[in-house]
């Protein structure tokens, strides 16, 4: 805890030796500070540390506006919020400022005269970082008023004259002072609004209903954009974006392990009703390979970008419909599988848009390729169909086998058991047959097979049935069917 915190009147601040600092040299000493010390700048921010995370440090050591350009699901709000942990730990205000006036120079009429009249004796108040973040989700319906202040009727009916400063309600920016302010989605404002957000942040005057109130504000603006935005809904002006003096992109993760590392971090994967969720390494590959397989397709628009929150709602989807299966069959653990990924289309759907107006595809068609594509990429990279002659081979001779989600783990042991070869395919995925992977890991060297053209595919009625030609004699994972 702050040990200033105890000082409660200005002439006790003074007698600390608390020397105030602007904003910017706060964020460029505890910048500094971690920089000498080796401490991580911003914890749980992954995939920046090389790119987007050493410009961001340049514009903080220089004191620049920052804005951040990047498509959705990027963490451009998330690396704004980060800000807040360079700020001091608590800064002193006049006590009952709407401005978060410094008791040493405040810049509202209301904190000059109280300075004037109290003096040393001047009540004071401690506001914590958290509480110096201003964040505005950019509309077009945003109005001046929101931003900077309008006339507050109550305080006229309360006897002020209207040519009084203490009549103005203050809007978010001025309240701001001393802080971060952040506008998510820029483009959005309306130019007229921009203007005088720009007004405001170049000239530090306020105009209100025919006010000019003079305001030197100390505000760090931070701002993110998308740049489809700027032809799709708007744009920025250009004397705004001129105010920003590091613009910054941002990207998607750039390989498949940060993306699997993202999705570890943020997706719901946790026990569920006491039940540990057993989630096997190639699946949660799968399910982010689906994402960079989307980035990828020239059947999705790629301007409008694909989130990591697909791969984050897609892990989570998965899970709960192994969850189910696990509640209904009574199962110890929530173990997906391959045949659960048909859980994912209500998931993807929603984050996904087509190039096209589906004339020639759905986006069912879209999903179904993007998985498979997904799961012969990650097959071919743990596994080598060509070595799986034995298995094969087993098919060519008439059986064939029938997998589903509603399938208990039981089968999967007793299927395994008969299948020639498996054992040694399944040993190169980390799985043996005790182990809760191993229907996720049965389903991946079939589907793998199939997606390599070893093997043949029908699916009917939520199950799916892999053969080699005609289907003659069933591999029944029941012994008393053998």
């Amino acid at each position: 805890m702050n040990p200033h915190r105890k000082i409660k009147t200005l002439g006790e601040l003074r007698e600390s030796g608390y020397a105030p600092r602007s904003v910017r040299e706060e964020i460029r000493g505890n910048l500094i500070a971690r920089m000498e010390t080796g401490q991580p700048m911003f914890p749980g921010l992954v995939g920046y540390d090389h790119t987007v995370i050493p410009r961001l440090e340049n514009a903080l050591l220089a004191g620049h506006d920052i804005i951040l350009l990047g498509q959705r699901g990027q963490g451009k709000t998330r690396l704004i919020r980060a800000l807040v942990s360079l700020l001091d730990e608590d800064m002193p205000i006049i006590r009952g400022s709407e401005v978060n006036d410094s008791p040493f120079h405040p810049i509202s009429r209301y904190g000059q005269e109280t300075l004037a009249d109290r003096q040393d004796r001047m009540d004071i108040e401690w506001v914590p970082r958290q509480r110096r973040y201003t964040e505005k989700l950019a509309t077009p319906d945003t109005t001046i008023s929101e931003l900077i202040g309008e006339v507050d009727p109550v305080k006229v009916a309360e006897g002020r004259y209207l040519s009084d400063e203490l009549t103005i309600h203050f809007g978010l920016v001025p309240r701001a002072n001393r802080g971060i302010f952040a506008i998510n989605e820029l483009p959005d404002l309306s130019e007229r609004v921009q203007v005088g957000l720009f007004n405001i942040l170049e000239e530090r005057d306020l105009q209100i209903k025919g006010y000019k109130i003079q305001l030197p504000l100390d505000i760090l603006v931070v701002a993110t954009a998308n740049p489809e935005d700027y032809t799709n809904r708007g744009r920025i002006i250009t004397p705004l974006k001129d105010r920003y003096a590091a613009h910054l992109n941002t990207h998607y993760p750039l390989t498949r392990a940060i993306e699997m590392e993202i999705v570890e971090r943020e997706a719901a994967l946790q026990a569920r009703g006491g039940r540990p969720v057993e989630m096997p390494r190639f699946l949660q590959e799968v399910v982010s390979e689906i994402t960079f397989q989307a980035r990828a397709s020239h059947d999705v628009n790629q301007l409008s970008g694909v989130s990591v929150r697909m791969s984050i709602a897609n892990m989570e989807s998965l899970v709960s419909n192994a969850e189910k299966r696990a509640l209904r069959l009574k199962e110890p653990a929530i173990a997906p599988r391959l045949s659960d990924l048909h859980a994912i289309l209500a998931s993807t759907e929603g984050k996904l848009e087509l190039e096209y107006s589906g004339q020639d595809k759905t986006m069912t068609d879209v999903v179904n390729e993007l998985m498979e594509q997904a799961v012969l990429t990650v097959f071919n990279e743990r596994l080598d169909a060509a070595e799986m002659d034995e298995l094969v081979g087993a098919f060519r001779d008439g059986w064939w086998v029938e997998v589903s989600d509603e399938l208990p783990g039981a089968d999967y042991r007793q299927m395994a058991g008969r299948l020639p070869g498996a054992a040694n395919l399944l040993a190169q995925l980390g799985v043996d047959v005790d182990s809760p992977h191993l229907p996720a890991a049965l389903e991946f060297l079939l589907e793998g097979l199939y997606l390599n053209d070893r093997l043949h595919r029908e699916l009917v009625d939520g199950k799916t049935t892999y053969h080699e030609a005609q289907k003659i004699q069933p591999l029944d994972p029941r012994p008393d069917m053998a």
